[in-house]
């Protein structure tokens, strides 16, 4: 018998984390975080972290368990996430995973293998210097002469990934594009529901909105601040958010508070766009239209219980 997982994911303010307290305190379950910026202590504000008052009692895993000096990636989260599973399955209740990240989303659910290294980083320190020299761009057409579907798939700035993708091609001679389609297509271990919470595009775009500005009311910037005083480098993962690398920006004197504000506002609207292109690929996914159910918390509720009954996940 495969064991029950839960996933709800969807764009970013479409509101998840209150939908996801009532599914837990519906199924008796325990919420394990796919966001890549709420793992960090001190980084609230900027990643609309939950509360222990939203939490309303549920066990949260994955909040607050990093420095913002560390580094966080998918292979981590992987890696702690299983650990969380584990230790939500011994208590007998089930894991929801709850978080916009889909590609963390992904490597958990399939259980995907990201082969690391043989141990050897002269390749990629190599490949960073050459980053550094000629700049991202030039890496990312590296990589579309070699492997053009990770390259299509890869923005030119993710250069951690893009040097990943051309350190694998180098060192097996594979494209990790073609490594990575037979790895989204083995079986699940699990027995899942994988539901996405959306909403009318223009609902959405005016919640993000004014959710930055509420951000900035709550003290977005002193956060960004006190995290670039206490020695928290620009290029720190946890400096790559949304809202992080706009007001550090800022900070340094490279845009005014009105641009950065309105930089922050686009480009969150662009990345949930890109979260729902992601989510269209991904298989077998639930699809709640806010709209559908009328805004209405309760019907949504009863739709994803409804769906866990249907797969004999409850």
């Amino acid at each position: 018998m495969k064991r029950p997982l839960i996933i709800l994911t969807g764009p970013t303010a479409v509101g998840k984390t209150a939908a996801s307290i009532g599914l837990a305190k519906a199924v008796d379950g325990e919420i394990i975080s796919a966001d890549s910026m709420q793992v960090y202590r001190g980084m609230d504000i900027g990643s609309a972290k939950i509360s222990r008052e939203e939490m309303g009692g549920i066990r949260h895993y994955l909040v607050d368990v990093l420095e913002p000096e560390e580094e966080f990636n998918v292979v981590k989260f992987q890696h702690l996430a299983k650990q969380a599973a584990e230790e939500i399955y011994s208590r007998n209740r089930i894991p929801i995973v709850v978080g916009g990240t889909g590609f963390y989303i992904q490597a958990l659910l399939y259980d995907i293998d990201f082969t690391e290294n043989d141990g050897d980083m002269s390749l990629r320190r190599e490949l960073e210097r050459t980053a550094e020299e000629k700049g991202p761009e030039y890496l990312h057409q590296l990589l579309h002469e070699v492997d053009p579907q990770a390259a299509a798939e890869l923005h030119p700035n993710n250069i951690k990934r893009v040097i990943r993708a051309l350190e694998f091609y180098r060192q097996t001679g594979k494209r990790i594009s073609e490594h990575n389609r037979k790895e989204r297509e083995k079986e699940s271990p699990y027995q899942y529901a994988y539901f996405v919470l959306t909403d009318d595009r223009s609902r959405l775009y005016e919640r993000i909105d004014r959710r930055v500005d509420v951000m900035m009311k709550e003290g977005l910037l002193d956060e960004v601040r006190s995290l670039r005083e206490r020695g928290v480098k620009r290029t720190c993962t946890s400096m790559q958010g949304l809202g992080y690398k706009e007001l550090y920006a800022c900070l340094e004197g490279e845009c005014s508070l009105e641009e950065a504000v309105r930089i922050i506002k686009r480009d969150t609207r662009h990345f949930a766009k890109r979260q729902l292109t992601w989510f269209k690929r991904e298989r077998d996914v639930i699809w709640l239209d806010k709209g559908q159910f009328f805004q209405d918390e309760k019907k949504i509720l009863d739709e994803m219980l409804r769906c866990l009954e249907e797969r004999q996940i409850l």
